[in-house]
Formats: structure tokens, C-alpha cells, sequence
């Protein structure tokens, strides 16, 4: 386009010759000026193609790399009964017992149609036999008309995080979003919500400064196969694969991606064989260029990784992302209490470590249907918020140091970060004597160490292979405790 307007240009002054003016070069040289910005920025914005090859060359965006807390928002009908078992604490997704006693309260429509299982039991109690499932999609549309969407993004800004991930659509098929993509399945009331629960927390995220991202089921669709998931060799059979649900899934992430242009897309379970997962992240990137896609596609190429109720030992090289809600469910569960709940100092101890190794915490709260979120959980949020509030500098922006876990002579574990010149050393526990001994670990001389919350520096020596430095009379706050090390300039 550029080369030819420039013929176009050099065609007028040898027509007009002699009358060339300054009105002429000052017309031509301001077409130049104008296209050349845009034909540089084209040139410089990655196109991506729907191949491996070109979708590793995806850069990890410094944000992401940078933010080390997230808020997962799991939201759906599944919310109105918000219930599920408590025998199952921890996570074995395979055993038959894990299966029949779900405690993930957003597969309640799986697990009610498991004969036997507590839920099932739950739900006839409730809601009787013959009460369907979708059928909470009325109560669902009358209990979000009292939800604010700024009210939420206000407590997870003053929580810490600095990007939320909701849960677009989940397995039971049903959208938060006003989504223009027809399920064959359901009756047209029981598609969507009645609000853009998707647009509007989008919005008001976005005014607090944070970032956007969409979860999106991908490898469930209970509308398309219904199941239900009765046994782990369920798990692989209840993925719908046929023609139309590839179509569909596609269709609906690339309107997620379009209208929303999410900061991470978040798929889960697999991408139906049917679909087009390659394209569909090409689309992405080339919408989103500083977006970040999960490892969940079913396919070789990720920005992150994903564990779920799970830690990594060592620091990985690649990006990673745990994610896990407060209690064992990551939907509202009115049954969880204080006991199922994590306790503040283990929360804090947890995105520590995390972050220590490489990786960023996604961390879930499950609201009721009206948006409320359950009192344990805000305690913990306000916990959390507090303490990062002290102790950001040792979190946000930071990077593993050579090794990520230390120990004090004293018995308490250690966590490292660092950022710039500085090396954090982040105690797991609360100190009883006045100094601390912190193992196979030296500082250069002059170095000056400093507690984060405290004003004065604190005296330091080398102990042989151990740094043994001297506490404040009164600690800082509360839980994990920060020591800085810096280098003297």
C-alpha cells in the first residue's frame, strides 16, 4: 500500500514539474508521516498461525509473570443448591469413593444423578425427585439481580490480586454471558443468565486496574452429553465430540475472546477432537497479543501450567499457575465451615512457596447465587489482603532465587524471592527467640538487612555457612515474616 502511494506521489511532481509547490511536498511528506507509524506498528505486531510452531513463539507477558495473585470466581446455577459431601477433603479424582462423594459443590448436577451418593440424597430432600436441574436457572436469574459487580472487584483489589478468572460456562453448559450461540439442547430461558454476569464484572475488574480472564469448559457439556460421571472411566467417554459441539465450542470462545478480550483464557478438561483448538488460540493471541492461554486444550503448546490442589518441590522453569479454592469446593458449599476452610497463616505460607517456585496463585471463592461471599472466606481474603499489603515488595514483580526453600537453625522453613538487587527471605512460622540462624545461606559484606514493616536495620553476622541475624523487639504484623537483604550501594 505504502510503495504504492509513493508512485502515486512521485507520479504528480513530474506531471505538474515546474508548479510543484511547498504545499505539494508538505501534502506528500504528511502522507508519508501518517502511514509510516502504521506500517511499523503492522510490522511489528506478531500475526500468529494456527501451528505449534508459531504459537510457541508466544512470549509470556511480564504481567502475568509479575501479578502472583489471582481470583478464581466459580459461579453458576449450581450455586442455588451450593452443597456437597464432606467426606473428601483431599483430591483423588480417580477413586470410585472420590466420585460418589464429589466434594466440588459446581458438579452438583453430576453428582445427584449418581445413584446412592449424598447429593442425590441432598437433593431429594430439598428439592424432590422430580425437581430438575436446569430449573435453578429461575431461581439463579432472581438471586443475581442483588449482585454488584463493583462490590467485588473492590474486595479482591483490596485482597491483593491483580486478575480474576470467572467461570464463563461450566460443565452443565449454562452461559453467563448473553452468548449469541444457540445450544440445540436447552430451551431458550434456560441458556444464559438474565445479566452479563461476564461484561459487567469485566468492567468494574478493569476500573479497580486489574486484569480480566475467562474459564471456559471445554472438554464437558453435560447439555451435549449428559452422562453422568459415574466412574473414572467416565471421565474420558462423557467428552462430547460430535460435529456440533466442536462447532459450538469454538464459536463460543472466539465470541468470548471477541467481546471480552479476556487477559486469560482458561479452558478446562480437554477441546473436543471435533473442534479447533489451534485455531482458536491463534485467534486469541491475535486479539489478545498479551494474553495468556492454560495448558488445559488437550494439545502440546501453553503459556502455564495448571495444578490443581497441588505444589511443585523445586522452582520450574516454566510458568505455572496452582489453582484451588479456600476449602475443598471451588462453588459455593454451604456445608464447608471454619474447619474445611484454610487457616490464614497456612494461605499465606501457600502463595509464598508458590511464588518462591515460579508460579502464581489462582485462588477460588465460591459466592452464593445473590453474590454474597461466605463470611470464612471474606476473613480469609481480608487476611491475605492485610498481609500483602505489608509485604508486597517481596511478592509482586519478584523472580526465584537459585534455590526457592531454606531453613532456620530455630525450625522454621524458609522461602526466597528476589527483585532488583534485593533477596527476601520469607520465615514460614513465628520466631520465639530474638535472633534467627538461617542455614546455608551468606550475605555479602556491608550488605544491610531490614524486616519489611519495621523502620531500623538489623544487626547481622556470619555464622560460619549460617546468616544469624537479630529480630526486632516486636514483630511486624502477622504470619511470614520478611526479611530484605540488599547489597549496599
Amino acid at each position: 500500500m505504502i510503495n504504492t502511494i509513493i508512485v502515486a506521489i512521485r507520479g504528480l511532481k513530474s506531471k505538474f514539474g515546474m508548479l510543484r509547490s511547498k504545499r505539494m511536498a508538505s501534502s506528500a511528506a504528511a502522507i508519508l508521516l501518517l502511514l509510516q507509524p502504521c506500517t511499523l506498528f503492522a510490522q511489528e505486531l506478531p500475526h500468529y498461525q494456527p501451528t505449534l510452531e508459531s504459537l510457541d513463539r508466544h512470549p509470556l507477558p511480564q504481567w502475568f509473570s509479575d501479578a502472583k495473585l489471582g481470583i478464581f470466581v466459580v459461579r453458576g446455577i449450581y450455586s442455588v443448591p451450593g452443597w456437597a459431601p464432606l467426606q473428601h477433603p483431599s483430591h483423588d479424582f480417580t477413586s470410585q469413593d472420590y466420585i460418589n462423594n464429589n466434594p466440588y459443590a459446581e458438579w452438583y448436577y453430576n453428582s445427584m444423578r449418581i445413584p446412592g451418593s449424598p447429593t442425590q440424597a441432598y437433593h431429594r430432600e430439598h428439592y424432590g425427585a422430580g425437581y430438575n436441574y436446569y430449573d435453578f436457572t429461575k431461581v439463579f436469574d432472581q438471586q443475581i439481580k442483588k449482585w454488584n459487580p463493583d462490590e467485588w472487584a473492590q474486595i479482591f483489589r483490596d485482597t491483593g490480586a491483580q486478575y480474576i478468572v470467572l467461570t464463563a460456562k461450566f460443565h452443565d453448559g449454562f452461559a453467563l454471558w448473553p452468548s449469541k450461540i444457540v445450544n440445540p439442547t436447552l430451551p431458550p430461558d434456560r441458556q444464559h443468565a438474565t445479566r452479563d454476569i461476564v461484561g459487567e464484572l469485566t468492567k468494574a475488574v478493569r476500573k479497580k486496574n486489574m486484569r480480566m480472564g475467562i474459564y471456559y469448559s471445554g472438554g464437558y457439556d453435560w447439555t451435549f452429553l449428559p452422562g453422568p460421571i459415574t466412574k473414572k472411566e467416565d471421565y474420558k467417554t462423557v467428552k462430547p465430540q460430535s460435529a456440533a459441539y466442536g462447532a459450538y465450542a469454538d464459536a463460543q470462545i472466539r465470541e468470548l475472546t471477541a467481546w471480552y478480550k479476556p487477559s486469560e483464557l482458561w479452558n478446562d478438561i480437554d477441546w473436543p477432537k471435533s473442534g479447533k483448538p489451534l485455531e482458536d488460540m491463534a485467534y486469541y493471541y491475535n486479539t489478545v497479543p498479551d494474553g495468556v492461554v492454560d495448558d488445559r486444550f488437550g494439545v502440546a503448546h501453553s503459556d502455564f501450567t495448571t495444578p490443581e490442589y497441588k505444589t511443585l518441590s523445586t522452582v520450574s522453569v516454566k510458568k505455572w499457575e496452582e489453582c484451588r479454592g479456600l476449602g475443598a469446593s471451588f462453588g459455593y458449599n454451604r456445608a464447608e465451615g471454619e474447619a474445611q476452610t484454610i487457616a490464614p497463616d497456612q494461605l499465606i505460607y501457600l502463595l509464598v512457596d508458590i511464588v518462591s517456585k515460579n508460579g502464581n496463585l489462582l485462588l477460588d471463592v465460591g459466592p452464593e447465587a445473590d453474590g454474597t461471599i461466605p463470611a470464612v472466606q471474606m476473613e480469609r481474603l481480608r487476611a491475605l489482603g492485610k498481609w500483602l499489603s505489608q509485604n508486597a515488595e517481596a511478592i509482586y514483580g519478584t523472580r526465584p532465587w537459585v534455590r526457592a526453600e531454606g531453613m532456620a537453625a530455630e525450625g522454621i522453613p524458609v522461602r526466597f524471592t528476589t527483585r532488583g538487587g534485593d533477596l527476601f527471605a520469607i520465615l514460614l512460622g513465628n520466631p520465639s527467640t530474638k535472633s534467627i540462624a538461617i542455614k546455608d545461606l551468606h550475605a555479602m559484606p556491608g550488605s544491610e538487612i531490614s524486616m519489611l514493616g519495621a523502620d531500623k536495620p538489623l544487626p547481622w553476622s556470619q555464622d560460619g555457612q549460617d546468616l544469624k541475624i537479630s529480630l526486632p523487639p516486636s514483630l511486624p504484623g502477622d504470619y511470614a515474616y520478611v526479611l530484605r537483604i540488599s547489597v549496599s550501594k
